[in-house]
């Protein structure tokens, strides 16, 4: 129980990205898999990727390339057939409690009101689950200081059919996090929202970064989210998917979105978009 609400914008000096911890946290060796056993087409192959404790990492790369694979086996919904997978220095066997993830589609039950559909993960997570009752008050005061971060303050009573898809993001990001995950994976999580409250919710998830020690990975098709939220960028190639470029993202933090307007912003995107097309035509 001892996260605390963050302000909504960190007020701490500017720091470079490469002064962020450097020890590994995921790690990816040589991992190969295919949907349908070992003759299917492999999702993945050869794959290699190493994530440090706290970083902000985002995936991106043409469609079908193993994005989505790449979230499952990170979190043990599926095991490779070649490779191996480590997380937090432990080989990854089974799904992860450690974990939080969301997806593009928020998926509240629509008979629980918003505060019920966040306590969710605690109704099934240990050590939680044995103290949910016994310590009920004392939850729904981290769920309430939650909403109030992501600007649903007042809103624990309201169902989801009472809120907007932008609200109910922002809800779904509250239950991800309720169990305070070491890792959270996002897999498109703004891909459905308009443009105007899609950067809401980038600047939402920048300051929920910044307010507590998470390893986050973000899935997206979206190649300017990539660039403002994370630290470091993987391209993967088209199917099978491995990683074919890393660029490490430069910009200060914290970060406004004026910095989208910029030349180097513009540059970075640009260059993105540039090892996206030649994946492409290379398969």
């Amino acid at each position: 129980m001892s996260w605390q609400a963050a302000a909504p914008h960190p007020d701490p000096l500017p720091v470079k990205n490469e002064e962020r911890e450097t020890s590994p946290f995921v790690e990816i060796d040589n991992v190969t898999h295919a949907y349908g056993g070992q003759s299917g087409t492999p999702a993945v192959d050869k794959l290699d990727l190493s994530i440090a404790e706290g970083e902000f990492a985002a995936v991106v790369g043409p469609s079908g390339c193993g994005k989505s694979t790449l979230m499952k086996l990170v979190t043990g919904l599926q095991l490779p057939q070649g490779g191996s997978i480590s997380v937090g220095g432990r080989k990854v066997v089974g799904p992860l409690k450690i974990a939080g993830m969301a997806f593009q589609a928020p998926n509240l039950l629509p008979w629980r009101s918003t505060l019920e559909n966040i306590l969710l993960p605690l109704e099934i997570v240990q050590p939680h689950r044995k103290r949910l009752r016994s310590e009920r008050a004392a939850y729904v005061a981290k769920v309430e200081a939650l909403l109030a971060q992501v600007g649903l303050a007042g809103m624990g009573s309201k169902f989801p059919w009472e809120l907007s898809g932008g609200m109910q993001q922002r809800a779904s990001l509250c239950r991800a996090l309720i169990h305070e995950p070491q890792l959270l994976m996002l897999d498109e999580p703004f891909g459905a929202l308009d443009s105007f409250t899609r950067e809401e919710l980038w600047c939402v998830m920048r300051d929920l970064h910044a307010g507590r020690p998470v390893t986050i990975i973000l899935v997206t098709h979206d190649l300017r989210e990539a660039a403002f939220l994370a630290d470091r960028i993987f391209c993967m190639s088209s199917r099978p998917g491995r990683i074919i470029a890393e660029r490490q993202v430069e910009f200060a933090r914290p970060r406004d979105l004026d910095i989208t307007y910029t030349g180097e912003f513009t540059d970075l995107v640009h260059d993105l978009r540039s090892q996206i097309a030649g994946a492409r035509q290379a398969s």
